[in-house]
């Protein structure tokens, strides 16, 4: 009899749990939706929310560790194209003119790669040096104004002395900020261009760079000397419904499925996308993206037809990945709690973009993931030792998380290559 009233309360608090973690997301995307100018039918939201986010309730203290090595982009309706356009987004090679377009032929090469004509289509993100002449500009203007517009009230729009704008990371902890850098640099060796550039900034009320938003700094409560990440802001930007394909549903997005010879290549290429972004979430853990609507489908069976969480759509179509300071470090950290649901996302892809999955290939060969990011990092990134890198286990996890991944694309591949 105690056996079965011990596993009873168990159970309860179990599903107390879940059903905390549930409110805390809803609660969230409420506030995300907010700051991006939806509107959220049943009324207006409190002022802040931002310390009642699951992640923040999932940010479990880890005890202080020696260092080793080493924003949220937010939608501004009203600001039409400007900072959109500014940086040169505008210039790139684009399929997106005009209505929809049908490819012609067929989309896939060899069984389970995108088309090479696919690829010629598709426009590159951020290009290396958009985002190194970027880095360099961030790393010397002058901030001159911090407002709220990039989530949590922690974080904060940044305006640079020229008038263009970054989001400013001031991470709960420690792990936020790491995740959030190494994800964009881990992203970089993918060759996956749909992250906004990133460098780090070390925050001093007498440098040059942050004085002018001293009074701001001590409002806010950020601490000196505190490392934070600040991001290209991107505007005009709109919300992102998982595809159907991807929806649980349906069968996932392989060679066999015939939808993909009725697509457009817009819908093509936002798929191809899609298909780097589960191979990234894979890769870092990140579950604040399309694993928590998995995780969300036992309560809200609608979930999926909603906007995805940290991802945006430019107007011509090209996916933004943003927010990742769920990946890698925190999402490894609380990983036993989210695997199920990450080998469920990845199992539902069997197509993949020939360039990414080479890349993946490579650093299952060469075993050398960890000093490859490492060194990425390092010489990109002045701040990294004050920052750190990966834990040994962290930086070993990573590289089985790449053997598992090219293991999955060589299965697919056997499993599809007569098609």
């Amino acid at each position: 009899m105690r056996l079965v009233s011990a596993n009873f309360l168990a159970l309860l608090f179990m599903c107390a749990i879940g059903s905390v973690f549930y409110v805390w997301s809803a609660l969230e995307s409420r506030l995300e939706r907010h700051k991006r100018g939806f509107t959220i039918p049943g009324g207006a939201l409190p002022a802040d929310l931002s310390s009642k986010t699951f992640r923040a309730l999932l940010a479990v203290p880890v005890a202080p560790q020696k260092a080793h090595l080493g924003g949220r982009n937010v939608t501004d309706h009203t600001l039409g194209s400007g900072h959109y356009h500014m940086n040169g987004y505008n210039k790139r090679r684009s399929a997106r003119k005009g209505g929809p377009v049908k490819l012609g032929g067929s989309p896939l090469e060899d069984g389970i790669f995108w088309s090479e004509r696919l690829e010629e289509l598709l426009p590159v993100g951020f290009t290396e040096d958009e985002a190194r002449e970027w880095r360099e500009k961030a790393r010397e203007y002058r901030v001159v104004k911090l407002e709220t517009g990039c989530g949590r009230i922690s974080n904060q729009l940044a305006t640079f002395e020229d008038g263009s704008k970054a989001c400013v990371r001031y991470g709960i902890n420690a792990d936020q900020v790491q995740g959030e850098t190494l994800t964009y640099y881990l992203a970089s060796l993918l060759g996956i261009t749909n992250l906004p550039p990133l460098v780090l900034s070390q925050l001093s009320s007498d440098s040059e760079q942050w004085q002018a938003v001293r009074t701001r700094m001590e409002g806010l409560q950020w601490s000196e000397r505190a490392v934070v990440s600040l991001t290209q802001w991107v505007s005009n930007l709109t919300g992102v419904v998982t595809p159907a394909p991807l929806r649980q549903e349906n069968s996932g997005l392989h060679p066999s499925l015939k939808q993909l010879w009725n697509q457009s290549a817009a819908e093509l290429l936002e798929l191809m996308q899609w298909s780097d972004l589960i191979i990234l979430d894979y890769l870092t853990a990140n579950f604040d993206r399309l694993v928590s609507n998995l995780f969300s489908l036992q309560w809200d069976s609608r979930i999926m037809e909603r906007d995805t969480n940290n991802l945006l759509r430019t107007p011509r179509g090209d996916l933004v990945f943003i927010d990742n300071e769920a990946g890698l470090v925190h999402g490894y950290r609380v990983l036993d709690m989210w695997e199920k649901y990450h080998k469920t996302v990845l199992s539902s892809v069997c197509v993949f973009r020939r360039r990414t999955a080479q890349r993946v290939a490579e650093l299952h060969r060469r075993r050398d993931a960890r000093t490859r990011l490492m060194e990425l990092y390092r010489d990109s990134e002045p701040l990294s030792f004050h920052l750190g890198f990966l834990s040994d286990e962290h930086a070993a996890l990573l590289q089985d998380r790449i053997d598992t991944l090219h293991r999955h694309i060589l299965h697919c591949k056997a499993k599809y290559s007569q098609l």
